[in-house]
């Protein structure tokens, strides 16, 4: 679909309400009466952007989201260039997540969209794939500069440390803690310090 540019504004204003409305009431909550209400829109307003009704909006939602969660840790993601660069970038996921808290938006549209579907996965691997992108050329940087080992496998430690944050974040959305988190950041980080040439 071609938008024009209030077109676009008034759809991202319903994603962007959407989204608010899963964060304050969950996502079992989620009326589409309310997201109306909510962003000042008709129905047939909604319908011409989401045809598909709920889960036309939830899957937007999800995209949305998904490119939130590697803005929010930008411009540290992108700039992983020293020791203190990852250790600032720790900081800024751990605090994304507390704020966050139980309520995930992005987890709660692909669960209910189904993690098995296909549109699902795919807004899943793509943010997957990004993320674990940026960690692995952050490492590559370290490694480029002499504090990390030529010999570790860049992409292979940056899937284990993004499985870690995963981990955590799923453990949080449980528990409302970031322990997890905290700490599979942290045992990740110090994998990689250890591994320093000569070691």
């Amino acid at each position: 679909m071609t938008l024009t540019r209030k077109g676009a504004a008034t759809r991202q204003r319903i994603v962007e309400g959407a989204a608010g409305q899963i964060r304050a009431e969950g996502v079992f909550a989620l009326r589409l009466e309310d997201v109306m209400a909510r962003t000042a829109t008709s129905k047939s307003q909604l319908f011409h952007y989401f045809p598909g009704g709920k889960d036309d909006l939830l899957l937007a939602v999800a995209r949305h989201e998904a490119d939130r969660v590697l803005d929010d840790q930008q411009p540290e993601l992108g700039a992983l260039t020293s020791w203190e660069a990852w250790l600032r970038w720790r900081g800024k996921v751990v605090d994304r997540y507390r704020a966050q808290g139980v309520n995930c938006p992005l987890h709660t549209a692909l669960s209910q969209l189904g993690p098995t579907t296909d549109a699902a996965r795919a807004v899943a691997a793509g943010l997957l794939e990004q993320w674990q992108g940026q960690l692995a050329a952050g490492i590559r940087h370290l490694q480029a500069g002499g504090e990390v080992t030529a010999a570790l496998d860049a992409d292979r430690e940056a899937a284990a440390l993004l499985a870690g944050v995963q981990g955590g974040v799923l453990i949080l959305l449980t528990t409302g803690s970031t322990a997890h988190l905290e700490a599979a950041l942290d045992s990740g980080l110090a994998r990689l310090r250890e591994a320093r040439p000569g070691r």
